[in-house]
């Protein structure tokens, strides 16, 4: 029998519904729950924070050696540490997305992270769920089981634009989708890791399907493949 934790890989753009069917599976499962995009966000905000330009690759690696990330469940949210701080609200600005989206496509900033998410992930006991652009594809292309979740733009858009609202951010619905748009852009052309599914993952449209709907197939999923174990 295997002893490594049960991976499991979570891709897909923003607003396809990643972030809260990753935390809701990791807390019906006992898995372990890996932000990897809170990741990038925080190697956004350092850089912003040290006036640091998203394409100077020496400085960034740099960064990279001083980044201190940890995560802590906060009642029913996954809390996000800097360097001690808690900056779960502060890497999720539009401002601070758009940046994650820049240093993100820098090859230097993805290999250097790679090892952090594995060993994030491996040193679980039972099982984690990563949740990403390019879990399946590179981080991790032998998890125990992928997913990749979409929905259509403007439905992704109208997520991100009540979540922003939610924590007291207005913005346009106009200029919600047009970030999303640029950044869903970005993210499918950068040379490194570009957002894709895996080969063999599942894929699921979440338009029109409620959260609990997705997370039960999700979950019927992943325990069908652990009983195999």
């Amino acid at each position: 029998m295997s002893t490594r934790p049960f991976i499991v890989a979570i891709d897909g753009p923003a607003g396809a519904g990643k972030s809260t069917v990753s935390k809701v599976l990791a807390r019906r499962l006992g898995f372990a729950l890996v932000d990897t995009g809170a990741i990038y966000r925080c190697v956004a905000l350092k850089a912003r924070r040290e006036s640091i330009a998203f394409d100077d690759d020496t400085k960034l690696g740099e960064l990279l050696g001083r980044l201190y990330i940890t995560f802590q469940v906060v009642g029913e949210d996954n809390h996000v540490f800097l360097d001690g701080e808690d900056v779960s609200g502060e890497i999720r600005t539009p401002e601070n997305s758009m940046a994650a989206s820049q240093v993100s496509s820098r090859p230097v900033v993805r290999a250097g992270l790679l090892s952090l998410q594995r060993r994030l992930a491996l040193e679980t006991p039972k099982g984690a769920i990563l949740e990403g652009r390019d879990i399946g594809t590179v981080v991790f292309p032998d998890a125990d089981a992928k997913f990749f979740l979409e929905a259509d733009p403007d439905t992704r858009a109208r997520r991100r634009y009540e979540e922003l609202f939610q924590k007291g951010v207005e913005r346009p619905l106009g200029d919600v989708l047009a970030d999303q748009i640029k950044r869903d852009q970005d993210d499918a052309s950068r040379a490194v890791a570009p957002l894709k599914p895996a080969d063999d993952a599942m894929r699921i449209d979440s338009t029109s399907m409620p959260l609990s709907e997705v997370v039960q197939s999700l979950e019927l999923e992943i325990l069908a493949r652990l009983s195999k174990r």
